[in-house]
């Protein structure tokens, strides 16, 4: 019940010139208090956030690039003393009405507090004050340890070319933060600003901008792992990608010729490594760096027969992907059309913009603009029609941006940082539109906050080829994990520079490569970045490591679904896991999904590696040898082996390897499970659909399959499933591998005696399971 009071004199006085409405009222569910030169309004985003809005007299607000889905609120507005109190379900905002500065709360706990609300005539700023103690992480791509408090971050999308151990401004900035108090904000403006986390005064927190939206949104949760969940709920969930996007990838800058490209892939399935795409860099439309960016076709010299290439290529369970740029030189042969179609941006006198930078004289796609988009979707549609499966777009930051640009929607500054978003938003939709049976594979750098949404899968950009190169990559994931980007990855073994070859550096590398989202080994051709071009020892080891992720294909599809629906990362946080703030600043080691722990090896010549455990029971993923958790653990590690753990009460579904996902099946089906009696109730799921319809889940297009298991004295297993799709096995042949299950005497599938083998640790027993639900307990 809205509870409403006298006006107190001191807001009565500042509020004078609203005398003919209330001064502060409920518009639905949306507080409006009128502010000096214009309102504050407050609106419900759903039970925990809290969208704020300085919307100033005379001056259109622009609308949200970020916020995608509202869920009715019911707000509650009541008024002690000089503060009115905001009350949502799990949020609620005090406002004092002498300065209207605004505090949040969750329950009793402060979250956060302004410290000066939106000021200023020229350009967008807000303050917040910091507790003692608090940790920031969020800013998006930096390099500067998880916990970002005392830094001063450009928000402007900016190459980062060779970093190593430190950056602080890269491809992909976010104008938000995640807080250990477990509040995430995020400012909601597009433009070139500045986020000063406790730099300037190390108990404020300001945020900047040039121009554009006056708003900020905060969410509240129980638990971290909650705020990137109601965050992405509020921005878009990262739609399911096909499933060949979670296989290995050929790509090097670049493949000079059709014939170089072809050799890649023959190369691949002779030496019986898995293979599902292959990535042309900038050759495919142009024999030299620079001079022909913006052709957008193929250059028949060297790509003499594209169509036939790429649908040998298909026969082969292998996906052509082509990068492109938004910049169209001057001396590229589609610079004309461009200029005719009116799709290059211009300056402030509304001829078309041209300036210089590494790759020749240039304009810029208008992606903002309905004419830029048409003319540039065009030729994204006739490369899909030619039978391209995926896209790659590179230097969208873009990578040289002019201030006197000026967009169809407002100038280079105000929209600098949301150039990549757009142009994902263009390419998704296009894809969708002209293709519907097919989901969008989008590879960029780039974007804006809420940019998941449209299929994006932003790699960590131009990381230099060296140990300096690899370590950052844990915590470049994990961050953006958290702010939504959950198929953040990085180019394996190292994009830029490197003397020679360095075997160790890049087994480490493509061995953590197995447990990121995307494995895709990518680098200057000077060291050729794909396996089938070293020694036979590299080619057995990386061989086996890609061959043990088709087999996770089920887990690792089952974690993108997963990413699809409730926005949790595939990478995940020791402190999103454990909820725990003393795991805030590791990013040592991680999650994948709630199975697997990782600790990939980024000190050349490490002969052990040390981990710290969470409590709990722990299994050596190699070895099978039970850890006690709660402490560090430090275990001998050879070049060959990349420490993974497996938590006790984890279940994995697995699969025999294939040269491709294209002939991926689940009909022979193994599903470990990790049994310990300090677990006495686990569940596990396995999520399954044809892995290229899109919507498949919404469509009712799937299967589930859940596991669980009880110990209590002797163990039992549940199976259950639940839908169906086109082409589902009608039965799977079950292979149940328990690890650590005890003494058994006896095995009982359905109440019936079974079968099965028991060899030291593991006990395995087969059984054909057409979906209905089965238990087998263990005696």
């Amino acid at each position: 019940m809205m509870k409403l009071r006298y006006l107190p004199l001191s807001l009565a006085v500042l509020l004078a010139s609203c005398a003919s409405k209330p001064a502060y009222h409920l518009d639905g569910n949306r507080l409006v208090i009128p502010k000096a030169g214009g309102e504050l309004v407050l609106t419900p985003l759903d039970a925990d956030a809290i969208q704020t809005e300085y919307l100033k007299a005379g001056s259109q607000q622009p609308a949200s690039r970020a916020i995608v889905q509202q869920t009715a609120v019911k707000a509650e507005l009541s008024q002690k003393g000089d503060t009115l109190v905001y009350r949502l379900p799990g949020l609620r905002a005090e406002i004092d009405t002498r300065d209207l500065k605004i505090s949040y709360y969750r329950g009793e706990h402060l979250l956060l507090a302004e410290s000066s609300g939106f000021k200023g005539e020229q350009g967008v700023n807000l303050g917040f004050s910091l507790q003692q103690g608090e940790k920031l992480m969020g800013g998006g791509e930096r390099v500067l340890g998880m916990d970002r408090r005392g830094h001063k971050l450009p928000l402007y999308n900016k190459a980062s070319y060779g970093y190593t151990t430190e950056a602080a401004q890269m491809y992909y900035s976010l104008p938000l933060i995640l807080s250990s108090e477990k509040y995430l904000l995020l400012f909601d403006n597009t433009a070139s600003g500045e986020m000063d986390l406790g730099a300037t005064q190390s108990d404020q927190m300001t945020f900047s901008a040039e121009t554009g939206r006056r708003a900020y949104v905060v969410v509240a949760s129980d638990h971290y792992a909650g705020l990137t969940e109601e965050y992405t709920q509020l921005t878009g969930h990262q739609p399911l990608p096909p499933r060949w996007a979670l296989g290995n990838f050929a790509s090097r800058f670049g493949y000079h010729s059709e014939a170089e490209a072809r050799d890649v892939v023959n190369r691949f399935k002779e030496a019986g490594i898995p293979l599902d795409a292959i990535v042309l860099d900038l050759y495919w439309f142009g024999k030299d760096v620079k001079g022909h960016m913006g052709n957008l076709a193929w250059d028949k010299t060297a790509f003499p027969t594209p169509e036939q290439m790429i649908r040998d290529f298909k026969k082969d369970g292998v996906k052509t992907v082509l990068i492109t740029e938004p910049f169209i030189l001057t001396t590229s042969k589609c610079w004309n059309e461009a200029l005719s179609a009116g799709a290059i941006t211009p300056d402030a006198s509304g001829k078309p913009a041209t300036y210089d930078f590494f790759f020749g004289h240039t304009g810029l796609v208008d992606v903002f603009s309905p004419k830029g988009r048409d003319w540039f979707w065009g030729k994204y549609q006739s490369l899909l029609d030619e039978g391209v499966a995926g896209f790659w777009g590179d230097l969208g930051e873009p990578e040289v941006h002019p201030a006197n640009l000026v967009h169809a929607e407002g100038s280079a500054d105000a929209l600098h940082n949301a150039y990549g978003h757009r142009w994902a938003e263009m390419v998704y939709d296009g894809v969708r539109q002209h293709r519907p049976d097919m989901r969008p594979f989008i590879l960029m750098r780039s974007g804006y906050a809420g940019s998941q949404r449209f299929g994006m899968m932003p790699w960590t950009g131009d990381v230099s080829r060296s140990w300096g190169g690899l370590k950052p990559q844990v915590e470049l994931a994990l961050q953006m994990g958290a702010q939504g980007l959950g198929y953040i990855h990085s180019d394996l073994g190292g994009f830029a520079g490197g003397d020679k070859f360095d075997p160790e550096l890049y087994l480490r590398w493509l061995q953590y490569g197995v447990f990121q989202p995307v494995f895709r080994p990518h680098g200057q051709e000077e060291i050729a970045p794909e396996p089938v071009f070293h020694d036979a020892h590299i080619q057995k080891v990386v061989g086996d490591y890609i061959k043990l992720r088709y087999s996770l294909l089920p887990y690792n599809y089952s974690l993108a679904f997963e990413n699809s629906t409730t926005g949790k990362p595939l990478m995940r946080s020791m402190l999103m896991q454990s909820d725990d703030v003393k795991d805030f600043d590791n990013h040592h080691s991680y999650f994948w999904g709630d199975a697997f722990l990782v600790t990939p090896v980024t000190e050349q010549g490490a002969k052990t590696v040390t981990t710290q455990l969470p409590k709990g029971a722990w299994f050596d993923f190699w070895s099978g040898k039970r850890i006690e958790g709660g402490q560090s653990y430090t275990r001998a590690t050879s070049v060959e082996t990349l420490p993974v753990l497996v938590k006790a009460g984890s279940f994995v579904p697995m699969v025999a390897p294939t040269q491709s996902t294209d002939s991926y099946s689940s009909k022979a089906l193994t599903l470990h499970y990790w049994a310990d009696p300090s677990v006495t109730e686990a569940q596990g799921q396995m999520y399954e659909d044809d892995g290229h319809t899109p919507d498949a889940y919404a469509k009712g297009q799937y299967q589930l399959l859940r596991f669980s298991a009880r110990q209590q004295g002797g163990l039992t297993v549940t199976l259950a499933s639940q839908g169906q799709y086109p082409g589902m096995p009608k039965s799977r042949q079950l292979t149940l591998v328990i690890h650590h299950p005890g003494a058994v005497k006896a095995a009982l599938l359905d109440g019936k005696p079974h079968s099965f083998k028991q060899d030291g640790d593991q006990l395995t027993l087969t059984f054909d399971w057409d979906g209905a639900a089965r238990t087998l307990d263990l005696q």
